[in-house]
C-alpha cells in the first residue's frame, strides 16, 4: 500500500463518461500517460502509454479501455506503478484526449465526464473537467520524483485544442 506522506508508489487513474445518444457517433475518450527523463523533464516523452499499448517495462498499463463510455463506474482505468519505474525517469504526465471519430467534440459536449486519481483507497483528486469544457484534450496530473526517489502528485487541469497525436507531443510542455 502507498503512503502519500512517504511518497506515492502506485496510482490508479479512472475515467468515465456517458455514452452518446443512439444513432450518433460514439464518445471515445482516452487516458494517455507520458514519461520523461530526469535530465530532460520537459523534452519529448520517452514513451507514451495509451489505448493498445503499455510501458515497455510493464510499470504503466491501461487495464480497461472503453470506446463508448458504456458500463458502470469508471469505464477506462490506467495503473501507474511509479515505485517500479527506472531511476532515469523523474516525471510522468497524465492526460485525457477525445478521439475525433466523426467530427470534433469538446469535453462540454460529453455528459457526465469525470476523472479520479487514487492511491490505494485514498482519492488524490476527482474532477469533472468542466474547467476545460471547450477543449478536446487536457492534462489531469503530474507525478514527479524528488532527489530521494519519492514520487509526489500535482493535479493539473489544463486544456488543449488538439487531436490525440498532437496532444501527446505537447502535453508535458512546461506547466
Amino acid at each position: 500500500m502507498s503512503s502519500v506522506s512517504k511518497g506515492i508508489e502506485k496510482v490508479e487513474v479512472g475515467l468515465k463518461w456517458d455514452p452518446s445518444p443512439v444513432g450518433t457517433p460514439p464518445n471515445d475518450l482516452d487516458i494517455i500517460a507520458a514519461t520523461y527523463l530526469a535530465d530532460a523533464p520537459y523534452d519529448s516523452p520517452v514513451y507514451l502509454v495509451h489505448f493498445d499499448s503499455r510501458a515497455p517495462d510493464g510499470t504503466i498499463t491501461l487495464n480497461r479501455d472503453s470506446k463508448t463510455g458504456q458500463g458502470f463506474g469508471f469505464d477506462e482505468v490506467m495503473t501507474l506503478e511509479l515505485d517500479r519505474l527506472a531511476a532515469s525517469y523523474a516525471r510522468v504526465v497524465v492526460g485525457v484526449a477525445i478521439q475525433p471519430h466523426e467530427g470534433a467534440k469538446a469535453f462540454g459536449d460529453i455528459p457526465n465526464t469525470a476523472v479520479r486519481i487514487r492511491t490505494g483507497h485514498t482519492d488524490l483528486a476527482e474532477n469533472d473537467l468542466s474547467a476545460v469544457s471547450g477543449h478536446t484534450a487536457a492534462t489531469i496530473a503530474e507525478f514527479t520524483r524528488n532527489e530521494s526517489g519519492a514520487w509526489s502528485f500535482r493535479e493539473i487541469i489544463r486544456g488543449f485544442d488538439a487531436d490525440p497525436t498532437t496532444f501527446a507531443a505537447v502535453m508535458g510542455t512546461a506547466i
